[in-house]
């Protein structure tokens, strides 16, 4: 297959583009680099260009025949999507639809979209199947779901087949530690505890010990970067197969503490992790994991990596690995 994987210089979109090579499929990359980075690529062709720009979308449409797009070029960062609404609806949602029109426009009627729990806010019960309503809590989660919806009325509009996978907490790195996780700044609890065990930051912080929860610390569903492409891969062959649109949770099914992950990291890195006990966030759910079973059951899609050591060893394999080079930025 020939795909155009937007936001292919990411973190999950350079592991997307990896594994999609390594099944022998023709991959070119559309990104600008505002979050990427260009040798995470390990060698793809890249169109350096902004979703903002039409003309750019319709010369690489026009000069390439595609049988889908995968779309991972979103911002994800909760808290500045509060103090910046303007830059995440700006993004997520008008440079998605500038992405979308030129599908249409070019005939290209097969989508998968990165999504997010974080379209479901404070949920009714856990664990959060696909039936959960919609009710997102921020300007980041609220962009997703309007894509979520924008997708279904192009559906029905253009016959735009698509799918939509809501991540919970993507974590790990590329097994063979040529990728990993390098967000600037990073906002991830498992990078940030690996980085105070290198000795680049003095602590990580504990926002609350007193949820209900057996620690008393928050439950988040971690699920390894492998595993989510893996499910991306699925989804595409069965948007190939002439599957029809849908929607699927992703994550291992169980969860997590923040206590368990900084305990995995102390043994995984044989360092000491020094710990800042901090007060609650507003709006840290106790609790946030998926039922996979929509996933498991029309996907066929099972983790294989869902062990934490798992995945915090490949997590630290590429922290030292990546504090050894330069990392190529732009």
């Amino acid at each position: 297959m020939n795909v155009l994987v937007v936001g292919g210089a990411g973190y999950i979109g350079s592991h997307m583009v990896k594994m999609l090579r390594e099944h022998g499929h023709a991959v070119l990359v559309f990104d600008n680099l505002c979050g990427g980075y260009r040798d995470a690529l390990l060698g793809a062709e890249l169109v350096e260009a902004d979703l903002a720009d039409r003309a750019a979308l319709d010369a690489v449409f026009a000069g390439r025949k595609f049988d889908a797009v995968m779309h991972f070029a979103s911002f994800i960062q909760v808290g500045e999507s509060v103090q910046l609404p303007d830059k995440y609806y700006r993004n997520n949602v008008a440079n998605t639809l500038n992405l979308l029109d030129a599908m249409v426009a070019h005939g290209v009627e097969r989508f998968i979209f990165s999504s997010t729990a974080a379209i479901f806010g404070e949920p009714e019960q856990v664990p959060i199947d696909e039936r959960q309503p919609s009710r997102p809590l921020n300007p980041y989660g609220h962009s997703k779901a309007m894509m979520e919806q924008i997708l279904a009325d192009y559906g029905r509009a253009f016959g735009l087949r698509h799918i939509c996978l809501r991540y919970f907490n993507a974590a790990g790195a590329d097994l063979e530690g040529l990728l990993g996780e390098r967000h600037e700044p990073e906002t991830h609890l498992i990078p940030l505890v690996l980085q105070v065990a290198a000795g680049r930051r003095a602590h990580i912080a504990v926002y609350g010990r007193d949820y209900p929860t057996p620690d008393g610390t928050c439950i988040r569903d971690y699920i390894h970067v492998v595993d989510l492409c893996g499910a991306h891969l699925l989804a595409l062959q069965r948007l190939m197969d002439g599957g029809d649109s849908d929607c699927f949770n992703l994550g291992n099914g169980a969860g997590f503490s923040v206590q368990e992950v900084i305990d995995s990291a102390r043994r995984i890195t044989g360092r000491s992790i020094e710990v800042l006990d901090a007060p609650r966030r507003e709006g840290d759910p106790a609790r946030l994991v998926a039922d996979p079973a929509k996933a498991h059951a029309l996907l066929g899609w099972t983790p294989h990596h869902a062990q934490l050591d798992t995945i915090i060893e490949s997590a630290w394999r590429w922290e030292c690995s990546s504090r050894q080079s330069s990392p190529e930025k732009g």
